[in-house]
């Protein structure tokens, strides 16, 4: 089948980024204990989730965002980015901050490729919520049920069926039919 819209994931979908998540969960762990906050969890979502509950979400986020950066410029591209542009419009909806994902799809001369890009820090909620998704839908004038999202985790396939698009795995999509 084909689609009037593909929105892709970033990280494991179009790029690698070269970033360490358990060196970032570290980090975070240690900027939550420096301001008195005990993180009793070691998972990096858990820590973002406790920085939103403590006050202290502007600071994690930064030191995410760094480290993502960093990884940006360092990034592998995968298979899939090969395949662009494509003749119908294309856009981005990622767990990482919007100026990793951007900075990703200029090292790897993308962004002439892509519309509308959404990271974790662009709207309020972050996948699975659906919001990133669908605004990325609506930046682009498609209809959520003529969109595929394509990506590489679970994640990605519930916040697909929450957003009512098409969901396709990163390792089984078939770009020859968008092609430009």
């Amino acid at each position: 089948m084909s689609y009037d819209a593909v929105v892709y994931d970033l990280d494991g979908t179009l790029v690698q980024l070269a970033v360490d998540w358990d060196a970032v969960a570290e980090d975070v762990a240690t900027l939550l204990r420096e301001r008195g906050v005990d993180p009793d969890a070691s998972d990096l979502w858990e820590l973002l989730e406790l920085s939103d509950e403590t006050g202290h979400r502007a600071a994690v986020e930064a030191t995410i965002t760094d480290h993502e950066r960093t990884g940006a410029r360092m990034s592998d591209r995968l298979a899939l980015a090969n395949g662009l542009p494509h003749a119908v419009p294309v856009g981005i909806c990622s767990l990482n901050a919007e100026e990793a994902c951007r900075l990703a799809l200029d090292t790897h001369d993308l962004t002439s490729s892509v519309g509308p890009v959404v990271g974790r820090d662009s709207v309020g909620s972050s996948k699975p919520n659906p919001e990133g998704l669908l605004s990325v839908v609506e930046t682009l004038d498609a209809d959520p049920g003529e969109t595929v999202f394509v990506g590489d985790s679970e994640r990605d396939a519930e916040t697909a069926r929450r957003a009512g698009t098409a969901f396709a795995w990163a390792s089984e999509f078939d770009q020859r039919r968008y092609r430009a």
